[in-house]
């Protein structure tokens, strides 16, 4: 019986190992390989063959999508953006979400089921400032977990494990996921619409219009409000941490 727990035991870290040992293969090899320049030089042959095969076009995109979200390997970025080169604003955008969503989930329940449980656990069980941490975070998943995808600054992937860590609800992960990531998936997916003429100037795509006013400020306002319940709370005296 010792044993087969102790197997059951290490069989929950598997998932999660495998997405390490994948990411660490991936950024060693494929870092040239997801890369814009290899977006330019397969424009070509990607456009024909969406022109050709529309929905086969959608699934291999949002596989791959999902693939590399899950996996955290390089070039989720450069798949935003032929998102938006192949199928336009809309429905790119819904493409680009949807699949960073199904993605981030995988990673987030890989992580929940090896160790993230145990962890929680372990947080709800202890005394002292570990365990009002633990209630702080409970109290406010929702505005943190909004606060997390919002922020531009906060890694991706650090996005899809923080919640696995703390014990957040499947549907409240998925659901702050896919509208969390919503600005920032549009704002990429129109930069990649118009990487038709990019291409033909010869330039690369500017990246950091992100961080541009028009852009940044209306971010910046959701964040607040992602973050006021926190701050009315503070103020009536809620729990400190």
């Amino acid at each position: 019986m010792a044993d087969q727990e102790r197997k059951s035991g290490v069989g929950r870290f598997l998932p999660i190992i495998a997405i390490l040992v994948v990411a660490g293969v991936g950024a060693l090899t494929l870092g040239d390989q997801l890369s814009f320049e290899t977006l330019r030089e397969n424009r070509e042959a990607l456009l024909a063959f969406r022109d050709s095969h529309y929905g086969a076009a959608v699934l291999v995109f949002m596989a791959a999508y999902v693939v590399i979200v899950a996996f955290s390997l390089p070039g989720a970025t450069v798949a935003t953006l032929t998102g938006g080169f192949l199928f336009g604003i809309f429905p790119g955008a819904v493409f680009n979400i949807t699949a960073a969503t199904i993605g981030a989930t995988a990673i987030f329940l890989a992580a929940r089921w090896g160790f993230g449980e145990r962890l929680s656990a372990r947080m709800d069980a202890s005394e002292g400032r570990v365990k009002r941490i633990k209630a702080a975070l409970d109290e406010n998943q929702w505005s943190m977990l909004f606060l997390i995808r919002l922020v531009p600054a906060v890694p991706f992937f650090v996005a899809n494990l923080l919640p696995a860590f703390v014990g957040v609800p499947l549907m409240r992960f998925v659901l702050s996921t896919f509208i969390g990531i919503i600005p920032g998936g549009v704002v990429y997916t129109s930069v990649g619409a118009g990487l038709g003429e990019v291409f033909e100037r010869g330039e690369a795509p500017d990246l950091g219009v992100i961080f541009e006013p028009q852009i940044l400020l209306p971010l910046l306002g959701l964040c607040a409000l992602a973050a006021l319940p926190i701050v009315i709370k503070a103020l009536r005296g809620g729990k400190e941490i």
